[in-house]
C-alpha cells in the first residue's frame, strides 16, 4: 500500500529517534529525494509516494540510522549562498566556517584585485564563497587530495567562477607563483586520540587529524605563509575551540603582527589571524 508524504515522514521520524534532529533529517532527505522543498512537503502532506520513491527513502533512512551524515546521503550541503556537492572525499562544510569567510571578505576591498589562496579546500567552500563575492580577485583552491579537488572543480563549474583555480599541492610546498594578499585555511586540527573523532567516522580522517596536539599543519602553513605572502598580507586559520592561544603563539613565533582571534556564535575562539609586517 502506497504511503503519503505525511505517513513517510512520521515513520522516518520514529526510526530516527536517536538522531539529534529526527524530524528535520527526515524532511531534508525526503525533500531532496522528491526534488521538492520542505515547504512543499508541509503543503502537500497527502501526496502519495511511488513504490520506488518510498523504497529509496527507506534506504536513505537506514543509512541515517547508522549515523551517516545527511549531507553524504543527499550529496550536497548549503554554505554561504551556495549549494555544494559533497562526497566522502571531502569534509562537510560547517556553518561556523562562514566566520572565516566573513573575516576574509573584510580584508578584501570589492573593487581591488587580490591574490587569495584557500589551503585544504575540500569542497571548495571557502574559496567559492570568496570568489563569488570578490569577482575582481583571483582565488586558488588547493588540496593534496585529487578526490577533493574533483569535487571542488565540479562546484566551481556549477557556479561558473572563472576567477577560481583548483590546484593540487601540499599546502604551499610546491607553489612557485605570485605572492598572495591573503591566505586562508581550515586545516586538520584534531588530535589523533580526540574522543570527538568517534562522531566523525564517515569523514576523511586525513582532513581531520594532525600531529603535535593537532597543530602540525597550522605550524607548517604559518611557516610557508611568511614566505608566500606579500608585505602586509594576512593569514587566517579556523582551529579547535581550545587552540586559539597556541595558534596565536605560532603566528607570533613566525613574525606575524596584529594577531587576533574571533569567537563563534557559541562564544568560543575558532578563528585566528595575523598580518605579515610591512617591509
Amino acid at each position: 500500500m502506497s504511503k503519503t508524504v505525511q505517513q513517510a515522514l512520521a515513520w522516518a521520524t520514529s526510526e530516527l529517534k536517536n538522531s539529534d534532529s529526527p524530524k528535520l533529517d527526515a524532511e531534508i532527505i525526503l525533500a531532496d529525494l522528491l526534488q521538492q522543498s520542505r515547504t512543499w512537503l508541509k503543503t502537500w502532506p497527502e501526496t502519495l509516494l511511488t513504490d520506488d520513491e518510498y523504497g529509496r527513502f527507506e534506504q536513505s533512512i537506514s543509512r541515517r540510522q547508522k549515523a551517516e551524515p545527511v549531507a553524504y546521503i543527499t550529496g550536497h550541503q548549503d554554505f554561504w549562498t551556495l549549494s555544494l556537492k559533497v562526497t566522502s572525499d571531502t569534509l562537510i562544510p560547517r556553518p561556523e566556517t562562514e566566520h572565516l569567510v566573513e573575516l576574509a571578505l573584510s580584508k578584501i576591498p570589492v573593487e581591488e584585485e587580490h591574490n587569495i589562496a584557500d589551503l585544504g579546500t575540500g569542497t571548495g567552500a571557502i574559496a567559492l564563497a570568496i570568489a563569488s563575492e570578490r569577482p575582481k580577485s583571483q582565488v586558488w583552491a588547493m588540496d593534496i587530495s585529487s578526490g577533493a579537488l574533483e569535487i571542488a572543480e565540479h562546484n566551481r563549474q556549477k557556479y561558473q567562477l572563472e576567477n577560481l583555480v583548483c590546484q593540487q599541492g601540499h599546502w604551499l610546498k610546491e607553489w612557485r607563483g605570485e605572492k598572495f594578499h591573503l591566505i586562508v585555511s581550515n586545516p586538520p586540527y584534531i588530535e589523533q586520540n580526540d574522543p570527538h573523532l568517534a562522531d566523525l567516522t564517515y569523514e576523511p580522517i586525513t582532513a581531520l587529524v594532525a600531529e603535535q596536539k593537532g597543530l602540525s599543519d597550522i605550524i607548517e602553513i604559518a611557516q610557508q605563509a611568511m614566505v608566500h605572502l606579500k608585505a602586509s598580507g594576512w593569514i587566517m586559520f579556523e582551529h579547535g575551540f581550545d587552540q586559539a592561544v597556541a595558534v596565536r603563539q605560532i603566528l607570533q613565533a613566525q613574525g606575524f603582527v596584529e594577531i587576533e582571534s574571533l569567537a563563534d556564535y557559541a562564544g568560543q575562539d575558532r578563528v585566528t589571524y595575523g598580518q605579515k609586517p610591512e617591509l
